[in-house]
């Protein structure tokens, strides 16, 4: 799970602007009043949102199911000296040791569940262990950028050491994703790769799944703004509160 892909993660991220994601997901929690004194980051990956938040003082779970991500994440926190508790487990199995006060799931990675019926285990399983009135902030891609943009398209990312060709296959509301890694070791490259379904989710499918979940939904605002998100939107932050 991830298992290629885990030790490139950070190097292929850098446009992600953690930094200022963090900041304003923080705007998003305080314009609602509802600051997090124990954070939930779901699919956590390799603990960069969990470490940031551990560093403004907030206490943090970091979940996530790949083995590999965590074990970096954990070496993170180590070094930033930030005490953090992970843990290896599949979003749809939640089990934590009590209730939080703010929930958060960035980058895509919802869409990654792929099985509707799993994507609404997830929201059931955040919505029963977020306290009465707190707010799960998450993102998630659009239908309108799996059509408009990553659609059977081709990229590539280049940093040091490390060449990557991200080669996506489109059909129906799944996308298919091969990443070739080109690893530099002394005067040759070593390829590695590893495979990835993303689903795009249709408004009705989200705003189903909340419901049923016991989660409203306050604002669906275009990705790091505060702007209301539109047909042209290609990734989206939910704000929502448990009821």
């Amino acid at each position: 799970m991830y298992q290629n892909f885990a030790s490139k993660y950070d190097a292929l991220m850098t446009n992600a602007d953690y930094k200022k994601r963090t900041e304003y997901l923080c705007s998003l929690f305080s314009a609602y009043g509802k600051k997090p004194k124990l954070l939930l980051d779901l699919a956590c990956g390799t603990g960069e949102f969990s470490v940031r938040f551990a560093k403004k003082g907030i206490s943090v779970i970091g979940v996530d199911i790949s083995e590999d991500m965590l074990y970096i994440a954990s070496e993170k926190a180590r070094k930033n000296k930030t005490d953090i508790l992970f843990l290896c487990q599949d979003a749809k199995d939640l089990d934590l040791y009590g209730t939080v006060d703010g929930a958060i799931c960035c980058l895509d990675s919802l869409n990654h569940i792929t099985d509707y019926e799993d994507f609404c285990k997830v929201m059931a399983k955040v919505s029963l262990f977020l306290e009465k009135d707190c707010l799960f902030i998450f993102d998630l891609n659009t239908q309108y950028k799996h059509k408009n943009v990553l659609k059977d398209n081709t990229f590539v990312f280049e940093q040091k050491d490390i060449y990557c060709v991200w080669q996506n296959e489109t059909k129906g509301n799944l996308t298919d994703i091969a990443l070739d890694f080109f690893v530099k070791s002394g005067d040759t490259y070593i390829k590695e790769s590893e495979y990835i379904t993303e689903r795009a989710y249709t408004k009705a499918e989200i705003g189903s799944a909340l419901k049923k979940a016991g989660l409203e939904i306050l604002n669906v605002l275009d990705d790091m703004t505060e702007n209301p998100a539109t047909a042209k939107s290609e990734r989206v932050i939910y704000v929502t509160r448990k009821i």
